[in-house]
């Protein structure tokens, strides 16, 4: 099961997010994710671990519990959405038939 745990504090690494969740059964992977410029945590990651039951109980002591003085958030992780399915794409439909130019001249 995938799992999100957000509001880390930056300090958090890899390993330590690893750690965390290790007392509740095999942690397949665990990821702190960064920014891709600085390298600086985003605050956030996701662990993958391989039994459903611990998992959940994972997730059901683990969230709201506080971690280097913060809160963390942990939840199921959402399917990562299709980028092409968002809408937006960068400067599509920015300027749609409802633009203030239509009918200005």
């Amino acid at each position: 099961m995938n799992i999100y745990v957000s509001n880390l504090s930056f300090d958090v690494q890899d390993e330590d997010l690893k750690d965390f969740f290790a007392p509740y059964g095999e942690v397949t992977s665990a990821k702190v994710i960064t920014d891709r410029e600085t390298g600086r945590s985003r605050g956030f990651g996701f662990v993958e671990m391989s039994d459903e039951a611990a998992s959940k109980k994972a997730i059901a002591e683990l969230d709201g519990a506080t971690v280097e003085n913060r809160t963390i958030s942990v939840s199921v992780a959402k399917p990562k959405e299709d980028r092409s399915s968002r809408g937006g794409g960068g400067r599509t439909g920015f300027n749609s038939g409802n633009s203030y130019n239509k009918n200005r001249y």
